[in-house]
Order: C-alpha cells, then sequence, then structure tokens
C-alpha cells in the first residue's frame, strides 16, 4: 500500500511513499511554504500492489483462448 500526500494550500503533492514518510514530507512542506500555519491537506491510499499479478485478466485471456480453439476445430 502507498500512501501520498497533497497540500491543502497549494496544489503541491508529495510521491507514493510509505505513511510515515509522507509525515515527514507534508511536515517539511508546511514548515518551508507555510509557516504559521497548521498541517492541513488530505493523504491518498493506493491500495493496489504494484507488484501483484492480475490473475483474473489471466484467466479470462486463457478461457477466450480456448473458446477460440474450440470454435475453430468445428
Amino acid at each position: 500500500m502507498a500512501h501520498r500526500y497533497r497540500c491543502g494550500e497549494c496544489k503541491f503533492a508529495t510521491r507514493w511513499t510509505t505513511e510515515s514518510e509522507v509525515g515527514d514530507l507534508a511536515a517539511a512542506h508546511y514548515a518551508e511554504r507555510h509557516p504559521g500555519l497548521a498541517l492541513g491537506g488530505v493523504v491518498e491510499i493506493n491500495q493496489k500492489n504494484p507488484t501483484a499479478f492480475p490473475y483474473l485478466t489471466v484467466l479470462g485471456i486463457a478461457f477466450l483462448l480456448l473458446v477460440i480453439v474450440a470454435a475453430c476445430r468445428r
């Protein structure tokens, strides 16, 4: 799971990274760009696993190929 912070005061956004690093980056951004303001904004969570293999897609393609092969044999 990856996290990204979007500033509530400007269009700044961090890269996708760990939850703890996002907090540090957000605090550093506010200290540098918005001193004196309370930390605001939104933390987005990307629940997709970039290393996961799309098994359902592969099964669908395999099934489609089997149907095509069966249709061609007739």
